[in-house]
């Protein structure tokens, strides 16, 4: 085609595009390219920044193409509220590895009757095991998490009196030790083989599915060599571990025969399918296939969430010395000598303020989990039509100067009343909102407030390098910090 000929022919794909929204009322936003859409100007690096500049400039609700999937962006926390409420927007959008590769099982990929028989579950058995506000279990929760706290705390300081060293590993094994315990009944060494492995795949397996990210609106990339050896990765990955799971499910089953009380996830599946015997949830949502993505996303999503929210926040608190500082007088002076419990929560608000600053000013999921829309739905006086892919974008509802004020500062300040009391404003949603939030969001303040709080107790916490702190991190699925290493000295 001559260029005349394609200039034209782009021309009027735009038009068309323009004459199509205002004619079905959907919401503003840039022209698009066929086949590939916007993708082309989206900062691979940063996707959350392009999505924010666009919101500021199309408006806190607008609509583009990612690929061939239609994607409404929502900026404003109100709007993500209402919208996440409805149970039109309670789907997945149709993305190739989340419905090609884990085919709709598990809890983050599942909709439907699936899904919502599958949440309760989930949410029954959190609260039964103790990661709730209230229950008699919500004490053995607690020493559970502060066993792990503590060993991590001798590991440390058996390093020295000023341990140099980068908190992942540390963090990621003590961390996932308690995931491991609610989840599969068992827990390993730190330097256990198995166990090295299950880390070392998790987090492979998180980097290339963020790679792979195009893949989800281009998925004829899928053909290309390198396309095919990463999707061959995670789907070998993912084999792998459901071999694994079989073999502790098998072990657990045979604990069950004691009649103990029901002490993790595995046990609580099986019992749970052995009531539903003889109904037809029983083939439906108790099979092995679901039995074995939900073990992984409650294991991946539980350890990889909070161990990088916990790792922000170390990082923020070295790079935060008097804020750190104020924060450990005020443990002493509430605490004393004594360990930290969920009961001084509330007691101790610059340490809960201090956690969700780091909440807001690095969202661990910037572009948010995108929905998907089950039917034609309305946000704001806009048409969504089924099929939709709804993006709640965390980052720039975390960070709208319009309502935080300086909101590139660290300033825990924030989420402190009049009172001197701990508030949450509604602009603040670290887990999201609506009927798909975060079921584990109970879980994930008890581990970030007792892993912070003991931490602080114990060791002062620099950079190393003072001069040279990074705290812009890598995008994939979760943003995280980019590798460093912590001086953590003996208090």
């Amino acid at each position: 085609m001559e260029p005349i000929g394609l200039l034209l022919a782009l021309l009027l794909v735009f038009f068309a595009c323009r004459w199509y929204q205002k004619n079905r009322n959907l919401p503003p936003g840039p022209w698009n390219l066929p086949v590939i859409g916007y993708l082309a100007w989206l900062d691979p690096k940063s996707p959350y920044l392009t999505l924010t500049n666009l919101s500021r400039r199309y408006g806190p609700i607008y609509g583009l193409y990612l690929g061939s999937i239609y994607t409404v962006v929502v900026s404003d926390a109100k709007a993500v509220k209402k919208t996440f409420n409805k149970d039109a927007a309670c789907g997945r959008a149709p993305l190739h590895l989340t419905h090609g590769i884990m085919k709709g099982y598990g809890l983050i990929c599942a909709e439907g009757e699936l899904w919502k028989d599958q949440r309760k579950f989930v949410h029954n058995t959190l609260r039964a095991l103790g990661a709730s506000r209230v229950g008699q279990n919500r004490e053995k929760m607690q020493n559970l998490i502060l066993d792990d706290v503590q060993e991590l705390v001798q590991y440390i300081k058996a390093l020295g009196d000023k341990a140099v060293v980068d908190p992942l590993e540390l963090l990621r094994h003590n961390l996932g030790s308690v995931i491991n315990k609610v989840v599969f009944g068992v827990s390993w060494p730190r330097d256990d083989e198995t166990w090295k492995w299950l880390q070392d795949l998790q987090e492979e397996g998180t980097k290339l599915i963020g790679i792979a990210g195009p893949l989800n609106f281009l998925p004829f990339l899928r053909f290309l060599p390198k396309s095919k050896q990463t999707i061959r990765f995670l789907i070998e990955g993912k084999q792998k571990t459901h071999e694994m799971y079989k073999k502790i499910i098998d072990e657990q089953r045979e604990l069950m025969k004691n009649g103990d009380e029901v002490s993790n996830f595995i046990q609580a599946f099986l019992a749970e399918k052995e009531k539903r015997r003889g109904t037809d949830s029983y083939n439906k949502f108790y099979n092995d296939e679901q039995f074995h993505h939900l073990l992984a996303d409650i294991f991946g999503a539980s350890l990889d969430t909070t161990l990088t929210t916990l790792r922000w926040y170390l990082l923020y608190l070295a790079a935060h010395e008097a804020i750190q500082q104020k924060i450990r007088q005020q443990l002493c002076d509430i605490l004393g000598d004594n360990p930290p419990t969920l009961e001084d929560m509330s007691a101790l608000s610059l340490l809960e303020a201090s956690i969700a600053e780091v909440q807001r000013i690095r969202s661990v999921v910037p572009v948010g989990i995108p929905h998907g829309s089950l039917d034609q739905l309305e946000i704001a006086g806009y048409v969504v039509p089924k099929g939709t892919m709804i993006v709640p974008l965390q980052w720039a509802i975390h960070m709208n100067p319009e309502i935080w004020e300086e909101p590139d500062l660290y300033k825990p300040e924030r989420f402190i009343d009049d009172q001197g009391k701990f508030f949450k404003p509604e602009s603040f949603i670290p887990f999201q909102t609506g009927k798909r939030m975060c079921v584990g969001d109970e879980l994930a303040r008890m581990f970030l407030f007792l892993f912070g709080a003991t931490l602080i107790q114990n060791f002062y916490i620099s950079c190393e390098d003072k001069n040279n702190i990074d705290l812009n991190g890598d995008c994939g699925i979760t943003l995280t910090p980019k590798p460093h290493k912590l001086v953590f000295a003996k208090l």
